[in-house]
């Protein structure tokens, strides 16, 4: 990082703050920290949503999730535009008219109130662990950039985080998520641009592509049909909208986000926005990891992007076979620079013949190289006494930081960090949310005064940062963060949704139907994670079918009488 780098950096992290603080003045009742009044027009829910999704996760982990595995992670949002549709059609308009501050105060309301309690429990418990999560991505992003240890930098950036979500409530975070939208709409394009201009001279965008695809980085579609891989295209229409419609329809982060919405018209729009937009924006983030995979073609890449366990070896690393495996990785990368040398030039020239052997030179080098890297990660594991090692978050910025530009590397940081930021303030501010309104008022402390439950409010935002900071110490080694926050979603989205589905669709099945669907939903999750081989994206169907099945059997069994919705 130089000077420059650092002034773009943390010019952008104040504007955010101050402007958060700007923004979020006149939260001074329950109904405007927590909903701004139900004043935000369609355009600023749309940028709060969308940049709650485009967490630092995407940044970090998503690029170099294209890096490692190619572009078939887009296939993970297939079913979301789906998933838009039908949350804008059905959840906006219950919500919005019953005036709810939660979507789990609604099911009080539809069945009673050990369903919501129960359900609000499930959601402190999934989004307290997505918040830890979402912390430690920008975590790793400052002990890079800085060399400070990772518990400090947790503190800096929870910490920003607080100081205006706790102060200006929902307000301050939508407003805050719109300028940050635009940093990392600005981040993004100018991220892939340098990708693609650093590449040498001679090399053009289509040779990049061309040498992409070579080696099954552009495969943004799978066609195959198998429960134990997590992307293809069948697990991105069905488990993606599944999760979609889970994330979007129950979670309260995403529920208040358009209950803040000026109408039902404005909320809706919103949700089609991102219907639209979403699905092109990843597909763009995925293609820059492509793009930094063929400029590694060019330029050595290191054959471990994450040095911190290589350290943690120390003596025990078996050196020489490790020197071995670095020098056929070394050996592999020329081979390999050689043969996309000779593919760009027999496919400039038209012959078919000579890059057809180009390919095949080229793919087994690719393979080599993999082989090397492989071992090399064996040698690490072993020495280390660790398993499951994964550089997946480091691929992204080592690039950035050692090749991009004065000016380019402090833009795009800012734009991880605004990206960072806005997911954990959504998150905390939804934890609190649901704190102070299904438990606390609900159950601990009813009939206070408004001033009351706005102090409450501030003081939950404030406990539940401190508690994101708490666990990101701990989320940091989750592996692939991308994978890890939709897994943990996963674990819980199938129950929630099934109860929805229950409220919204089937008018006779009543509370003590739901509540045990639920907690079967949940069990068939956990068995299918324990027991089974399938990919996460399943268990929300899985969760959700088992939730809808028990609750109608029940009711069915019992007879009992219809409710009004």
């Amino acid at each position: 990082m130089r000077p420059l780098d650092w002034f773009v950096l943390f010019a952008s992290l104040a504007s955010i703050v101050a402007y958060g603080i700007y923004k979020g003045r006149g939260s001074n009742t329950v109904n405007r920290y927590l909903l701004a009044g139900k004043t935000m027009p369609w355009y600023a829910m749309a940028l709060s949503i969308m940049a709650t999704q485009a967490s630092a996760i995407t940044f970090i982990s998503t690029t170099g999730q294209s890096y490692v595995d190619g572009m078939r992670f887009v296939q993970f949002y297939f079913g979301l535009p789906i998933a838009m549709v039908i949350i804008a059609a059905t959840a906006v308009p219950i919500f919005h008219r019953s005036g709810v501050y939660t979507a789990y105060e609604y099911l009080e309301k539809r069945f009673d109130s050990k369903t919501r309690s129960l359900v609000s429990a499930i959601f402190l418990i999934q989004r307290g662990l997505a918040a830890g999560i979402s912390l430690a991505a920008p975590a790793i992003v400052l002990s890079l950039i800085l060399g400070w240890p990772d518990r400090v930098t947790i503190l800096v950036m929870g910490g920003l985080v607080i100081s205006y979500t706790v102060s200006g409530g929902i307000k301050a975070v939508t407003w805050t998520d719109v300028q940050q939208m635009l940093i990392i709409f600005a981040g993004l394009f100018v991220a892939l641009g340098t990708a693609i201009w650093l590449l040498p001279r001679g090399v053009s965008l289509g040779d990049a592509v061309s040498l992409a695809g070579a080696v099954g980085k552009l495969n943004a579609v799978v066609l195959r049909f198998d429960l134990k891989d997590q992307y293809n295209i069948w697990s991105g229409l069905i488990g993606g909208a599944f999760l979609a419609l889970a994330y979007f329809g129950t979670d309260q982060s995403q529920v208040q986000r358009y209950l803040t919405g000026k109408s039902i018209a404005q909320s809706r729009l919103s949700l089609l926005f991102n219907a639209v937009a979403k699905v092109p924006m990843q597909f763009l983030i995925l293609f820059t990891g492509a793009m930094v995979f063929v400029f590694y073609i060019y330029t050595k890449p290191p054959m471990l992007f994450e040095t911190a366990e290589l350290r943690a070896a120390g003596g025990r690393l078996e050196r020489s076979a490790y020197e071995r495996a670095e020098r056929d990785f070394a050996a592999a990368f020329e081979r390999r620079k050689a043969a996309a040398g000779e593919l760009v030039e027999a496919r400039r020239n038209g012959e078919a013949a000579a890059a057809a052997r180009g390919i095949e030179r080229y793919n087994a080098a690719q393979q080599s190289m993999d082989d090397a890297r492989a071992r090399g990660i064996r040698l690490v594991e072993r020495a280390a006494g660790t398993s499951g090692f994964n550089d997946t978050n480091y691929i992204f910025l080592t690039f950035v930081t050692r090749y991009m530009p004065a000016g380019i590397v402090g833009l795009i940081m800012a734009a991880i960090f605004a990206a960072g930021m806005s997911g954990i303030a959504a998150e905390i501010n939804s934890l609190a949310t649901v704190s102070v309104i299904d438990i606390y008022r609900r159950h601990i402390r009813s009939g206070a005064s408004d001033r009351h439950y706005l102090w409450a409010s501030r003081i939950a935002t404030a406990f539940w940062g401190c508690y994101a900071i708490t666990f990101a110490q701990y989320a940091k080694n989750l592996g692939s963060l991308v994978v890890a926050v939709n897994m943990v979603g996963s674990l819980f989205y199938g129950g929630m949704l099934g109860v929805f589905v229950l409220a919204f669709l089937f008018p006779r099945v009543r509370g003590t139907a739901a509540f045990i669907g639920v907690l079967a939903g949940e069990a068939a999750i956990f068995y299918c994670r324990w027991f089974t081989g399938i990919s996460f994206l399943w268990y929300n169907v899985v969760g959700c079918a088992v939730v809808v099945t028990t609750g109608v059997a029940l009711s069915a069994a019992r007879r009992e009488p219809g409710t009004r919705t």
